[in-house]
């Protein structure tokens, strides 16, 4: 009989956990998961951006390598997340209505060819009519897509690993080789660190939001002519409304700013559909500044080959996009270690 085998997977944001659970319908019968992580779910940090994310899914149009394949992998996160959301009603996932209001729409959004590509997939997905747009709008449309209630779905995620068999420890590490010692019998690592240690192309986005006791019904995106974002999002279970938002690369403040509250309110109560009794007031239950982990070119998949049979297997760098993409890129990972044979090519169960 072989000796048995642990594949470590580093990281518990979206990325991570996603990927972990992926994963584990491929294990051969000798092989065991453990996930490691210097935060897991039920922490708040400032540098462990899932458990702060809106989150929804909200298209992206584009015709760079990056963007279609983005494009790809958010389309089979999309099918994914409506299974979940009706088989599992406890993650923490809710289909809503998605509405999208530009004032000044990029070229990428007058370009039917780029709009078919990443909305078309949408459910009960239209172009708004100009009699349909709010004053100042340029563009809009409307679509079924998904918002989520982020620390609930990553919490959801990590139980489920675990009743699945896998293993979960808190701990550091500086450099993802370190993973190899941890058990025994390490053949695969997978990267799924978020900022892939020191990786000169990766970077952070600084992202201010701000979390309202306040229900609104529909997920709500709106830009602004000056190029600047505002969006609602509902969070299901009760989880309140993410007001947001702010992206600020390279930005490494860790404290709200009371100017950036006091805009995101402001454009809130102008554009979006809160109940009457709101009365354009909200009642703030926190704000928000999280550290999202982008890196140039989008996220890292790759297989890095060290001595004899050891593998580090790369998959971070998602940005702003973690929870849209998230199968895909855990589909994309997994691919990757079953060509490598890593792992099994037949997953042994469902979700």
């Amino acid at each position: 009989m072989s000796e048995p085998e642990t594949v470590i997977v580093i990281g518990a944001g979206v990325i991570g956990l996603t990927t972990a659970l992926h994963i584990q319908q491929h294990l051969r019968r000798n092989q065991s998961l453990l996930l490691i992580a210097r935060d897991l779910p039920s922490d708040t940090s400032v540098n462990y951006a899932s458990p702060w994310a809106g989150a929804h899914y909200r298209p992206v149009p584009g015709s760079s390598p990056q963007s279609l394949r983005e494009a790809d992998q958010a389309r089979r996160t999309y099918e994914y997340l409506r299974q979940i959301a009706a088989a599992e009603p406890g993650a923490g996932i809710r289909f809503v209505q998605g509405v999208e209001h530009l004032e000044a729409p990029p070229p990428e959004y007058l370009d039917e060819q780029s709009v078919r590509i990443v909305y078309s997939h949408l459910d009960e997905f239209r172009v708004l009519s100009p009699t349909e747009l709010p004053r100042g709008v340029k563009w809009g449309v409307h679509y079924g897509t998904y918002v989520i209630n982020s620390p609930v779905y990553c919490a959801h995620m990590l139980r489920k690993f675990i009743l699945k068999g896998g293993r979960a420890m808190r701990g550091t590490l500086t450099d993802p080789r370190e993973a190899f010692s941890l058990a025994t019998n390490v053949k695969t690592v997978v990267n799924c660190s978020g900022m892939g240690f020191a990786d000169p192309s990766s970077f952070i986005i600084r992202g201010q939001t701000c979390l309202v006791r306040n229900p609104v019904s529909a997920t709500i995106t709106r830009q602004n002519s000056d190029g600047s974002w505002s969006f609602c999002i509902p969070r299901p279970l009760d989880g309140g409304t993410i007001i947001g938002g702010t992206k600020q690369p390279h930005e490494w403040d860790p404290h709200p700013s009371p100017e950036t509250r006091k805009r995101l309110l402001a454009n809130a109560a102008k554009w979006f559909p809160f109940t009457p009794e709101s009365g354009g007031q909200f009642d703030v239950v926190q704000d928000i500044v999280g550290r999202r982990p982008a890196r140039e070119g989008g996220v890292r998949i790759e297989a890095e080959k060290l001595d004899g049979e050891r593998y580090i297997v790369h998959g971070y760098g998602a940005g702003g996009r973690g929870f849209e993409i998230s199968k895909g890129v855990a589909e994309d990972i997994t691919t990757l270690m079953v060509e490598k044979g890593l792992v099994l090519g037949t997953a042994r169960a469902s979700l």
